[in-house]
């Protein structure tokens, strides 16, 4: 096997939310497999808080703040940065919101704000890379879905479904783009100690339940994300299109 095929050298990547979290851990992990990444959020000091600390490892950063739920901001954003820095090969779609709430009792609002966020930011963001991708017959996408893309279980109905929306519409642009040179694929995060996740993470039952209910018999480290990323993010998965990898400790094989 050549290391050639994990090798990200002279590609530039884009994270969306990749202040903190999944996001960032994507970023300084194809960072370290040699691409220039593009770290992005709507906290300008945040994000400049991010970017230094990988600066101050030797990687190569650049900020890229825009809110992805905005349409034409995000388009602005990334045509801008492709004129006057250059190409964007590689896009990492990692924003996202939770909100846990009964079904019955789900706000409307919080419902309207889970969709902009979840799915409208992944249509955005890919749509604005992709023109560009296309014209060069390469890119590659990589829409961050969830354990949810494939189970529910109480108090996040409307996160599921935005989840299982993500992994259609990631189907949806390996049938439009990949004869034009694109891979557009799903990284599946299992349960994972986020911020996201804090309220699961300092929960003893949960994490009781949690680590009964998955094989692996514990949470999950961000970094154990980064291989999955490189690999569909890299020369090693092109004839890979339209799938989702889950990378969850078993989970979603098991009852």
């Amino acid at each position: 096997m050549s290391p050639a095929l994990f090798d990200l050298t002279g590609r530039r990547a884009l994270i969306t939310g990749s202040s903190q979290g999944i996001g960032l851990a994507l970023a300084r992990g194809l960072a370290e497999a040699g691409a220039a990444v593009i770290l992005n959020g709507r906290d300008i000091d945040r994000l400049e808080i991010a970017a230094t600390g990988l600066r101050n490892g030797g990687h190569r950063v650049e900020t890229l703040p825009f809110d992805v739920t905005d349409h034409a901001a995000a388009r602005a954003a990334i045509d801008g940065f492709e004129a006057d820095r250059g190409a964007i090969d590689i896009l990492i779609n990692n924003a996202g919101m939770q909100h846990r709430a009964p079904l019955e009792d789900f706000p409307a609002e919080a419902f309207q704000h889970m969709l902009q966020t979840n799915i409208a930011s992944v249509f955005n963001v890919a749509q604005a890379c992709a023109r560009h991708m296309i014209a060069r017959g390469r890119g590659k996408i990589v829409n961050i879905c969830s354990v949810q893309t494939a189970l529910a279980r109480p108090g996040i109905a409307p996160y599921t479904a935005s989840k299982g929306a993500v992994a259609n519409l990631t189907k949806g642009m390996a049938a439009d783009w990949a004869r034009h040179g694109l891979q557009c694929n799903g990284l599946a995060p299992g349960y994972f100690e986020t911020p996201l996740n804090a309220a699961l993470v300092a929960d003893p039952a949960f994490t009781e339940w949690l680590e009964r209910r998955t094989p692996a018999g514990r949470w999950g480290k961000v970094e154990e994300l980064v291989g999955a990323a490189i690999f569909l993010s890299g020369p090693a998965s092109s004839f890979v299109n339209g799938t989702v990898v889950y990378v969850d400790g078993g989970i979603t094989a098991s009852l």
